[in-house]
């Protein structure tokens, strides 16, 4: 739906199943609630998720038909996917295997671009889309320098092959699509400087001079395409476990030309384990009854130096948990994000709303997608029905962006009131 925001949805990638059949069972069970509860008289839109098999499906022209025929009636339209998971990502054991296959294989290449194509036919005009992917490889895959240095150049020359597609979309459609790299703990790239070092001393040098003579561009057109195709899919729970000041990293983004895609909006867990009124093996109980076999669920901890310790999962954090120099724990576990505490834990519920304050004061983005996708691992007390949950999630997000465009009203009229106020001294000083 749009917002003052920009455009606001979920991501689908909550529901369970992996064929188009069982993808389209669940939007057709859920949507018409969520819509009904969060716009009932305005247009709804979905955060679609594909995975390879389904999306081999709906790429058929008569499964499009059908679908659109649907979003037509629903009243709905996709304006994001979510390209990051490639296969299972409910009921099995996911962790790393998030990643695979990654960005230095075809078959992500394969998977993306056909991701391109729905998405290139399902887009409204005048509306730009954007496919959310993995920051290219799983880091502890590539254990040495020359493994990541090969990972980052053939993850590029992959990445570009997608791009080229992009443009020739839009060339033809007049559509433009953007793939958005989602930094994210343990990932190749899983803090902003990382993607910026790889957007700044890769994708440029090597991709500048292949559009250029692959599209008969010069390098300043090159450069201009391959920003507008290539953004950053701004996940604020990850760049939240990773202790990131938000006003940093979206004005050096700002700073080197690179865009937003689309802003996440997903709260992680975390904790001092540095109180006086409880010991930090009791926080470490408290994070226990996150600690489940599906997700991957890294922390990062922070010593009393300031300097951050990661963890590739939860058990492993805990292990640790006697080590006197940290002070507090981050963990990468996407709860809900109308909850602030739980008990002795707490979410990062404060980044979403700051990060929405500096989009609100200098927007970045227009995509807006909530994403929380461990409902079915959570403890049994946080549980309630799914589509009551989204409904929770939407309607919280929606007041937060009401809460800031009062704000940016108030302000408005106070710029203005100072405005005519000098005004009206103006000719008394000239009088003098």
């Amino acid at each position: 739906m749009e917002t003052a925001l920009g455009h606001l949805t979920y991501c689908t990638n909550i529901h369970a199943g992996e064929s188009w059949a069982e993808h389209f069972a669940a939007l057709k069970k859920h949507i018409p609630e969520v819509k009904k509860n969060a716009c009932q008289n305005q247009p709804f839109g979905i955060g679609l998720r594909l995975s390879d098999t389904a999306s081999r499906t709906l790429v058929n022209d008569e499964e499009l038909e059908a679908f659109k025929t649907w979003l037509a009636e629903e009243d709905c339209y996709v304006f994001t996917l979510n390209g990051f998971p490639f296969g299972g990502f409910h009921h099995t054991s996911v962790k790393d295997h998030v990643h695979a296959p990654d960005w230095t294989t075809m078959e992500r290449v394969e998977y993306s671009i056909m991701l391109a194509k729905i998405l290139a036919a399902l887009l409204p005009e005048g509306i730009d889309g954007g496919i959310s992917t993995s920051p290219l490889t799983y880091r502890h895959w590539h254990n040495t320098s020359i493994k990541k240095l090969q990972a980052y150049t053939t993850s590029t020359h992959y990445i570009l092959q997608v791009v080229k597609c992009l443009v020739e979309i839009k060339v033809k459609t007049g559509k433009l699509i953007h793939l958005d790299i989602e930094p994210e703990p343990d990932g190749l790239l899983e803090s902003s400087t990382e993607f910026l070092q790889w957007y700044t001393k890769y994708l440029l040098p090597i991709g500048i001079p292949l559009l250029a003579n692959a599209f008969q561009y010069s390098k300043a057109e090159a450069e201009r395409v391959l920003k507008e195709h290539v953004q950053l899919c701004y996940d604020i729970c990850h760049f939240a476990v990773g202790y990131e000041d938000h006003a940093t990293v979206i004005q050096q983004l700002k700073t080197y030309g690179i865009r937003t895609g689309k802003i996440q909006i997903s709260a992680a867990l975390k904790a001092s384990l540095a109180g006086a009124n409880y010991d930090r093996f009791t926080v470490a109980n408290a994070f226990q009854q996150f600690n489940e076999p599906v997700y991957l669920h890294q922390v990062v901890a922070q010593t009393k130096e300031g300097v951050l310790k990661r963890y590739n999962d939860l058990p492993v954090a805990l292990n640790d948990v006697a080590d006197v120099s940290i002070t507090e724990w981050r963990a990468h576990y996407h709860v809900p994000l109308f909850i602030e505490q739980y008990g002795l834990l707490q979410s990062t519920q404060k980044d979403i709303q700051e990060v929405l304050h500096l989009h609100r004061l200098q927007p970045f983005t227009q995509h807006l997608e909530i994403e929380t996708y461990t409902w079915e691992v959570l403890p049994e007390e946080l549980k309630l029905p799914l589509s009551q949950s989204i409904a929770r999630e939407i309607d919280w997000v929606l007041r937060e962006i009401r809460e800031e465009s009062r704000e940016l009203r108030a302000m408005s009229c106070e710029q203005e009131a100072t405005r005519y106020t000098l005004q009206a001294k103006q000719p008394e000083e000239r009088e003098r």
